[in-house]
């Protein structure tokens, strides 16, 4: 059996080069890496649906649910409800489930379905069912206005679901963060808050890779990413500035990593229990990563170089420490 990590959850702020690695790795052997063929998982597509709501309840004349208008007039400010950032989770445990089983929920109402996945998300986690309280003709229209998009999710989802998960690797991309120059964080903002969300079938299952850059680093890869008519990629996708400041400005995964009493894993309490997962941390401060957003036909050799030996070491580190807790 190929020695490769069963869940790999890659995390760091926006724009750090979490997409720039997986996009890498999959035009390399990812057994070099320890690593199978990759299934993908990622919060993105659920924060895109609520954007949508938004717009659409706006359009309506309703007030948003989701996120906060934004002062500069990009597409949203940050989330109303912190506890958001959880039931995001919630909805990747959901995700991540069905591929440990095999077998995916089909709905022949879409939109209604993931509506009543976005609330019960929500409510697991301590906040309210927020499209549930929308009076019957406004949830009429957005369950038609977003059955497309709601469809075309759950299809997605099908894919990720195979016949066998025997030489994969499930990789599961997030971000997170807090306000600019605020400690602690707030209730809900951090790894330290939505960690603890994940099931603890992906928790036992998992390790971190971990890219570090600074958050105004983040931010400026940020804004050079951003293309217009692309806010469903994950790739080229821009996050107005208010929510990389209110929501992005810190980051607190360096804190957790030196406040675990095991080197080179990250402690994790929930429910009573505690969780040792491996982590691995990749330097990206000297962007060695925007490169991979092109065509692998435009990488140039020395980029290749200098990204496949910083992410070979740290990842060959990484699947020691794995190994032998697994």
């Amino acid at each position: 059996m190929a020695e490769i990590f069963d869940t790999l959850l890659l995390l760091a702020l926006p724009a750090s080069g979490k997409s720039e690695v997986r996009n890498f790795l999959t035009n390399k052997d990812p057994e070099l890496f320890h690593m199978g063929e990759t299934i993908q998982l990622d919060d993105y597509p659920y924060v895109h649906i609520q954007l949508v709501i938004d717009e659409e309840l706006k359009a309506m004349g309703e007030p948003r649910i989701y996120h906060h208008e934004d002062d500069a007039g990009g597409r949203n400010g940050p989330f109303i409800d912190a506890y958001d950032w959880c039931a995001l989770i919630e909805l990747l445990n959901e995700d991540y489930h069905e591929i440990l089983v095999g077998k995916a929920e089909n709905p022949k109402n879409a939109a209604i379905r993931l509506f009543e996945r976005l609330d019960a998300a929500s409510v697991r986690v301590g906040g309210e069912a927020k499209i549930a309280a929308l009076s019957a003709k406004v949830r009429a229209q957005l369950e038609e206005k977003l059955e497309a998009e709601a469809r075309e999710l759950f299809d997605d989802k099908i894919k990720n679901v195979l016949k066998s998960r025997e030489g994969k690797t499930i990789v599961i991309e997030f971000s997170r963060g807090g306000p600019v120059g605020v400690r602690p964080l707030p209730e809900y903002y951090g790894y330290a808050a939505s960690l603890p969300c994940l099931s603890d079938e992906l928790l036992k299952r998992a390790a971190i890779l971990y890219i570090w850059v600074t958050p105004e680093e983040s931010r400026r890869k940020n804004r050079d990413r951003a293309r217009p008519g692309e806010d469903k990629s994950i790739l080229f996708h821009g996050t107005p500035e208010s929510v990389m400041l209110q929501d992005y400005g810190s980051d607190d995964m360096l804190e957790l990593m030196d406040a675990s009493d095991r080197e080179n894993m990250l402690k994790i309490e929930k429910d009573g229990r505690t969780y040792y997962i491996p982590v691995g941390r990749f330097d990206n401060r000297r962007d060695l990563t925007t490169f991979a957003r092109k065509d692998p036909s435009e990488w140039k050799k020395e980029e290749i170089e200098a990204l496949d030996n910083g992410i070979r070491d740290v990842a060959l580190k990484l699947w020691d420490v794995y190994k032998a807790n697994h």
